[in-house]
């Protein structure tokens, strides 16, 4: 068996949109993936499957979210050991030495150079990013009285779907999860 931690998008995301964590583990159950388990309430399910093809997993489990749903959920899914990973970036202990605001940007597949580009260009005096692999670490440092950095401008340079995770929460996954496979 292999352990996955999917990263959905739109779920909580307004009251259209509100699904129950109880819910949300019938359906990964109902998709033959075992000791599944809800991590907060906005979209973040561990699970186990016999496959290590992730994306058949994400496809499949896109599939039954729509179907279960009604509307379309992106699937992003990372194994233990990519977690790990994730939180031991040099720039997730850089964020949290200086008290920034930091998220990580949850894709699907690797930025082409283009794009890398693009999202590098969306870098102002208050937000700065980084491309790595599959994610994009998302530095913000908040300006008193200023509004902060909409995903808009992210939303267009990618043209494709994503889903975006605060670095505590990430960590907190990976201390319960990654360091426990």
């Amino acid at each position: 068996m292999y352990r996955f931690i999917a990263l959905l998008r739109a779920i909580n995301a307004g009251p259209r949109r509100a699904v129950k964590m109880e819910f949300l583990r019938r359906v990964f159950e109902s998709m033959h993936l075992s000791d599944v388990e809800t991590f907060i309430g906005s979209g973040n399910v561990v699970f186990k499957a016999t496959t290590k093809n992730a994306k058949t997993l994400e496809r499949r489990i896109e599939k039954g979210l729509w179907q279960a749903l009604g509307y379309e959920v992106a699937a992003f899914l990372r194994t233990n050991a990519e977690l790990a990973e994730i939180v031991n970036c040099r720039q997730f202990r850089l964020s949290e030495a200086d008290g920034r605001d930091f998220n990580i940007i949850f894709l699907a597949d690797p930025l082409c150079e283009r794009l890398r580009r693009q999202v590098m260009a969306l870098r102002t005096d208050t937000d700065e990013f980084c491309v790595h692999g599959r994610e994009i670490y998302w530095l913000r440092r908040k300006k008193q009285g200023r509004v902060g950095f909409s995903n808009v401008p992210l939303e267009k340079t990618l043209d494709r779907s994503f889903t975006v995770r605060g670095a505590k929460t990430v960590k907190r996954m990976a201390l319960r999860y990654a360091c426990n496979a």
